[in-house]
């Protein structure tokens, strides 16, 4: 009697996530290389990052051969914490911008070194 204890995935399936693991970090690092700026540059980088996380969760974790309710248990919380963690530099970014509109504050201002905080003008030291 042999009673199969798992899954067998085939491994092919492996060297192939692995090889493509490979050619989304050297894109990566071409990002750096070919010297991208900007949103562009951090746009490519995240996208990069989250394809070869997801790879890896999917295939090397076997989270992809698992029931839905385990995919959404694991996956869920994360997901959540990204959604407000973009809401809250949304909000961030309004709440600047209203200080900058109404408070007349300039966005380019250097902040004073620590040397400088408590002096008083008209006070020797």
């Amino acid at each position: 009697m042999s009673a199969e204890v798992g899954q067998q995935h085939p491994l092919g399936i492996y060297l192939k996530i692995w090889i493509l693991l490979f050619i989304l970090s050297t894109l990566s690092y071409m990002v750096d290389y070919i010297g991208f700026q900007g949103y562009l540059r951090w746009t490519l980088i995240l996208v990069f990052m989250f394809l070869k996380a997801g790879f890896i969760i999917a295939i090397f974790m076997h989270v992809m051969w698992e029931r839905m309710a385990l995919v959404l248990t694991i996956l869920g919380p994360p997901v959540a914490l990204l959604f407000l963690i973009g809401a809250m530099a949304i909000e961030g970014d309004y709440t600047f911008g209203a200080r900058v509109d109404y408070f007349g504050a300039n966005p380019n201002a250097e902040p004073l070194p620590v040397t400088h905080i408590g002096e008083h003008e008209g006070e020797a030291h």
